[in-house]
């Protein structure tokens, strides 16, 4: 008999807003979230929803003003800008729509870029590297420039980048919105490979139907609130 999924990220009671000017812009006011370890789940909602404001607080990036925000064992609403940098290097894998590679750097030496802040040997690293491009469908290309790649190459380095320490936890945002759709749906096989084979808990952002479709699940997001969900057949 299969026990009920150990809820890896809890959100309560959330509420942030900020201030522009001398006004002040509220986000989210009483938002609670549930996602169960190992679940794929995609965030779709109209600009202004509070997509970025939420994925910011999951990766550490910003604070909620109120509330309770837990990932696994950590309190990351507890947790000062310092701590939570580094338990994002730790937990956290950020998958970013434009790649985010640095152009002087080869494919493996931005993949190797998180592992530079472990405790391992350049051997260590170099076999990491290697395993995971090999993962992503790009043996070989350790050497290739971020130029010398089409863009769901370049999305693969940063897939790769996002996974090399092994974190139980990866966020996309808009993952796929600089790609054809070719190239967009063999990213999103890789997230679900991910997801399935690797049990990796993603969150994605997106403004696709299409790439929402391979989450198990898609939460909408609207003025603040989750109006609707809806779970894959």
């Amino acid at each position: 008999m299969t026990g009920t999924p150990e809820t890896y990220i809890a959100l309560s009671a959330i509420t942030k807003g900020y201030r522009i000017g001398g006004e002040a812009i509220p986000i989210f006011s009483g938002l609670d979230l549930s996602i169960p370890r190992g679940d794929f789940v995609a965030i779709m909602g109209p600009s202004g929803s509070g997509k970025s404001t939420l994925l910011n607080m999951l990766a550490g990036i910003d604070r909620p003003d109120a509330g309770t925000l837990r990932i696994g064992t950590s309190r990351l609403d507890q947790m000062g800008e310092a701590a939570r940098a580094s338990w994002r290097a730790h937990h956290m894998g950020i998958v970013f729509q434009f790649y985010n590679l640095l152009p002087m750097l080869t494919a493996a030496q931005n993949v190797e870029l998180p592992l530079l802040l472990k405790p391992l040997s350049a051997r260590e690293r170099r076999i990491r590297v290697e395993r995971v491009l090999d993962l992503v469908g790009l043996a070989g290309r350790e050497k290739q420039y971020p130029a010398m790649m089409s863009g769901g190459q370049q999305q693969r380095v940063g897939i790769a980048r996002a996974i090399v320490s092994d974190p139980g936890l990866l966020l996309c945002d808009e993952p796929t919105g600089d790609l054809d759709r070719t190239s967009a749906d063999e990213v999103l096989e890789m997230l679900r490979f991910l997801n399935r084979q690797l049990e990796k808990t993603i969150v994605m952002v997106t403004h696709d139907p299409q790439a929402a479709s391979y989450a198990k699940r898609t939460l909408h997001l609207d003025k603040g609130d989750f109006i609707e969900e809806k779970r894959a057949a």
